[in-house]
């Protein structure tokens, strides 16, 4: 884990990078600064992981430092000699809170919750990524549905469905081609099926393809106005949801 060192007095520098060396070795200390200028600079060259911070130095203090910063993904280690700054330093979300001359064992505990914390961030990033990727996954594999009615069972496409309406337990899909099929299956069968194929649940009876939306239509209530010339109404409950849908 890369660590950068920020303190105004070199004593105290060269302190906590011994004691980092000697009871912390899963810590690299990759730079030192000795005020926050120089701070910047290193973090913006190493891209640490973790950052051991003073608070009290001239020109700029350490949470001047972190707020000139447009953001930053490393983790925050105050080190003080003044026990006043702990609730202000808590909102900058910090792994800790140490005080000088720096306890080994609380040194260690503050590393210890630091490694784990990043552990965790990662861990969600990974999580967000593979998601990301199912979902863009799901998105390029069309998906080709069975649609019974009392006739046959047709296999049809997504991309071939404008719109699906429900009628109590039944549920009729608008093709493309201008035909129906009346499926005797309620329409919220079909809702996590098809959301994830560009469908918009837009009302309690409807489910509308996205990429058949031509416009929204504000007069007498909210519509879409779809491809095929049909107009589905968008209920109260569902507007921001739709919306967002549809980055409006």
């Amino acid at each position: 884990m890369k660590a950068i060192l920020i303190d105004d007095e070199p004593h105290n520098l060269s302190n906590l990078q011994s004691l980092l060396t000697t009871y912390c070795p899963q810590i690299e200390v990759c730079a030192v600064a000795k005020n926050a200028e120089e701070g910047k600079k290193a973090l913006y060259k190493h891209q640490p992981d973790l950052l051991f911070l003073d608070i009290q130095m001239p020109q700029q203090d350490g949470f001047e430092l972190l707020r000139s910063l447009t953001e930053y993904d490393f983790e925050v280690i105050f080190v003080t000699a003044y026990d006043q700054y702990a609730i202000k330093a808590m909102r900058f979300s910090a792994v800790d809170y140490l005080l000088k001359p720096v306890s080994i064992s609380e040194l260690q505990a503050a590393v210890k919750r630091a490694l784990k914390q990043r552990e965790l961030k990662i861990q969600n990033q990974q999580i967000g990524h593979l998601m990301k990727w199912l979902t863009s996954q799901a998105q390029k594999e069309e998906l080709q549905i069975a649609l019974s009615t009392l006739q046959e069972t047709r296999f049809v496409k997504t991309s071939e469905i404008i719109r699906c309406e429900s009628s109590n337990n039944y549920t009729t899909f608008f093709l493309k081609e201008g035909t129906t099929l009346v499926v005797s299956k309620p329409i919220y069968e079909y809702d996590d099926l098809l959301s994830s194929h560009g469908f918009l649940r837009c009302h309690q009876s409807h489910l509308v393809n996205k990429s058949f939306i031509k416009s929204w239509k504000k007069e007498y209530g909210d519509f879409l106005q779809l491809a095929d010339g049909s107009q589905v109404p968008v209920s109260r409950g569902k507007k921001d949801a739709i919306k967002r849908a549809l980055n409006l």
